[in-house]
């Protein structure tokens, strides 16, 4: 018998953060999180060559006229799988 906590709920095992976003791909499902907060989600559209930048597809607060919004993992956000 596995120990409680062990085993991932399907939400919980697909939803682990992405710590190289170059794996993440074009039209992917991403929340975007910083201090534990969701504070964006959506598509992705596009990722940096680096992987340190990615443009997400996304209608909210704070979004451009057309609904895309830059993250960088400098500004301390972390992606993981919607």
């Amino acid at each position: 018998m596995k120990a409680r906590g062990a085993v991932l709920s399907r939400r919980n095992a697909h939803s682990v953060t992405v710590s190289d976003w170059r794996q993440l791909k074009v039209g992917e499902r991403v929340e975007v999180v910083k201090y534990a907060h969701v504070i964006a989600a959506g598509l992705i559209e596009e990722v940096s060559g680096s992987g340190n930048v990615v443009w997400l597809e996304h209608s909210g607060p704070g979004v451009t006229e057309e609904g895309k919004e830059l993250f960088m993992k400098s500004d301390g956000v972390t992606l993981r799988r919607a």
